[in-house]
């Protein structure tokens, strides 16, 4: 057994130690909203918080977070009017949409550390999060927004 808290809430995971956290998420809790893109942490779909921190779920068995909080895209806003998902739209990112929470987990972890990053911290820090349909700049511009009004 797992313990750890997820979106602020205390959770036990029945699963064995080497399951990807990826898979416990959706399969065991039904948090979908993390995707599976890659497997191998290249894409960033997977992105999620591991206190504080963004990480590659894909590839992060469940026993490494064992009494850490945990948090994805379901956990970043209950009304999902997070100042990122409001900007997402505003700035009409989302094309196919399947990278969207994980680029958005990313960014979330930069503006909490840094209020008003300049363009080149953006693209550094989302650079390893891709967009098969090429909205980056889409993407920098939400989250400039993001900075400015959130």
């Amino acid at each position: 057994m797992i313990t750890l808290t997820v979106n602020g809430r205390p959770v036990d995971l029945d699963v064995p130690a080497d399951t990807p956290l990826l898979w416990a998420l959706r399969d065991h809790l039904g948090l979908t909203g993390t995707k599976f893109g890659c497997g191998i942490a290249q894409c960033g779909a997977c992105t999620i918080h591991v206190n504080g921190q963004p990480v590659r779920s894909c590839v992060t068995p469940a026993s490494a977070v064992a009494g850490k909080r945990v948090v994805t895209i379901e956990g970043l806003s209950e009304r999902g009017d997070h100042p990122l998902q409001k900007a997402w739209v505003a700035e009409q990112v989302p094309q196919c949409g399947y990278c969207q929470s994980g680029q958005i987990m990313q960014a979330a972890a930069l503006l909490a550390k840094t209020k008003r990053p300049t363009r080149q911290q953006i693209v550094q820090h989302m650079d390893g999060n891709l967009c098969r349909c090429g909205t980056y700049g889409r993407i920098v511009r939400a989250i400039e927004r993001a900075a400015q009004e959130g």
